[in-house]
């Protein structure tokens, strides 16, 4: 089966050769040029990416990341004219996976777009199900809940949760994990990293704080909890 790639900037003349590009590569491709039209494919057409533009008339990137809370299996890849690591930030805080700045080259665009894929739909683990405390992890749904209420995380949040899980005081450090689970050299760096463990610890409440701790000056880990 194709991917499916959802294509979202209101500049046609970039969305476009995007489009044409992906389409060229065997995706099946949807293209959009504002944010409303973006949140609205998003939930019928279910990308396993969305390659995303910042600014856009009625919604912008930012809003649109935010009201797609459910998406354990689709990417998000902004596209922006700012080049401020603040805009960085804020977009990974509202759960893009990846960011590129404007102008960018098509051909990383879309080396970056295969890795999110693969990320997406790399091989787990033989087991189904991590279970620590309160916690359960349903690898082959990408499911996660605490005391049986589901959590939505990103696909980045997700990988990153069952590398800790898998590998119990295994101290990793920010590159290790940034190798790990976003596979390339990334455009915000290490920081990345704090912003996702920090989002995760949110989302998990209480079995993130005692699951997933930070080794100062070096990095991050899981610890073994009784199930």
């Amino acid at each position: 089966m194709n991917k499916r790639i959802l294509i979202a900037d209101d500049e046609p003349g970039i969305a476009n050769p995007i489009s044409y590009a992906f389409l060229k590569e065997g995706y099946e491709v949807e293209t959009v040029y504002d944010g409303q039209a973006a949140l609205d494919k998003a939930l019928s057409f279910k990308p396993h990416v969305i390659v995303l533009d910042v600014m856009m008339p009625k919604l912008n990137g930012y809003e649109v990341c935010r009201k797609l809370n459910d998406r354990s299996n689709m990417g998000i890849i902004l596209l922006t004219v700012k080049n401020d690591i603040v805009d960085k930030i804020v977009g990974l805080e509202m759960g893009a996976d990846d960011y590129m700045t404007k102008p960018f080259d098509l051909r990383e665009l879309l080396a970056r777009v295969k890795a999110l894929v693969r990320r997406l739909e790399k091989k787990e683990p033989d087991a189904e199900t991590i279970a620590v405390g309160q916690l359960a992890v349903h690898l082959k749904q990408r499911t996660v809940f605490v005391e049986d209420a589901q959590v939505d995380l990103t696909p980045k949040e997700f990988d990153l949760l069952v590398l800790l899980l898998l590998h119990p005081e295994r101290v990793y450090t920010r590159d290790e994990l940034l190798d790990a689970v976003w596979g390339m050299e990334y455009a915000a760096g290490t920081r990345t990293v704090d912003i996702h463990m920090q989002r995760l610890r949110k989302k998990l409440g209480d079995s993130g704080q005692r699951l997933l701790h930070t080794v100062f000056g070096v990095g991050y880990k899981s610890v073994g909890l009784e199930p």
